[in-house]
């Protein structure tokens, strides 16, 4: 009797854990095209996931092994403040760009796979857009440049 009961217990324990790891991964985020306008007016594109939801937001990149040159994931939150990423359950290096409400790119970091350092903003922003590690460098984006999209 004990055996079964144990038995049950791990096979709920495991379909909970299951179901719940597979509504994370499951889920597509919308794709935006996201317009990145440098200093001397020439524009670049990234092709971004959206994630505003809290649980999107959580979530991100992890597990995720390959995420192409170009694209991304735009993390929107409800107000500005200073945010916080870190790389946990994520094997792929990043960039990030921490963004203001009015689109102006007010830090960019590189990330380690696998970090829990948090990667902080020196100033109140609303949006984080993670691409790819070295992107930004190799498409000359610079702190300053102006992010734009369809919202």
């Amino acid at each position: 009797m004990k055996t079964n009961l144990k038995k049950s217990i791990l096979v709920v324990v495991t379909l909970i854990t299951v179901l719940s790891c597979a509504s994370c991964k499951s889920k597509k985020l919308p794709v935006t095209d996201i317009t990145i306008t440098r200093s001397d007016g020439t524009t670049a594109i990234v092709k971004a996931e959206v994630a505003q939801k809290e649980e999107e937001r959580n979530y991100g990149f992890m597990n995720r092994k390959n995420i192409p040159d170009g694209t991304g994931m735009l993390f929107v939150f409800e107000k500005e403040q200073i945010l916080s990423f870190w790389m946990k359950n994520t094997p792929h290096p990043l960039s990030i760009a921490y963004i203001d409400s009015r689109g102006k790119i007010r830090n960019i970091y590189d990330m380690t796979p696998f970090s829990l350092t948090p990667i902080k903003s020196t100033s109140s922003v609303r949006y984080a857009l993670e691409v790819p590690q070295g992107w930004y460098k190799e498409n000359n984006i610079n702190v300053g440049d102006i992010v734009s999209w369809e919202k």
